[in-house]
């Protein structure tokens, strides 16, 4: 069983210009493919990225919090058109975004599918092919093929 519920409709291809725009796009992507509240989302990925930035590095971020209302944890992938700021740890900017929402309760699990993710992007070529992916049908196969990978 995977770490974290991805629906094909939470993985897209989008232009952005900034930060704030890449959180509110996450949020929209999350309510609209897992029926959650759209302001809650947004608070929740806000109030974690005031800890700290959540740019993993290597272009490359992985924004996410904890809410109530969710069973499991659950991701979503925006691909940019064009790299965005994002304070990462090693200053460069983003062109994969990689949301996860976990139950509020959640303390392994939350960290489990968090280094999944991070595991995934951390491979060249991996990194390589969902850049190259061109659209976001090729994005959401590159994913679930390679999760599915990982978990054998």
């Amino acid at each position: 069983m995977s770490l974290y519920l991805l629906n094909p409709d939470a993985v897209i291809m989008v232009e952005v210009e900034g930060k704030d725009e890449i959180l509110r796009g996450l949020a929209d992507l999350f309510a609209g493919s897992y029926g959650l509240d759209q302001d809650t989302v947004l608070e929740s990925l806000e109030e974690r990225e005031r800890l700290g930035s959540t740019g993993f590095g290597r272009g490359v971020a992985m924004p996410h919090a904890r809410i109530d209302g969710i069973k499991r944890p659950l991701a979503a992938m925006m691909r940019l058109a064009e790299p965005v700021e994002f304070s990462a740890a090693d200053g460069l900017p983003v062109e994969l975004v990689f949301g996860l929402l976990s139950p509020a309760q959640a303390g392994a699990s939350h960290l489990q599918a968090l280094a999944a993710i991070s595991r995934l992007v951390r491979d060249d070529s991996t990194q390589d092919a969902l850049l190259a992916a061109p659209d976001a049908e090729a994005l959401f196969g590159l994913l679930t093929n390679m999760t599915d990978r990982d978990a054998a």
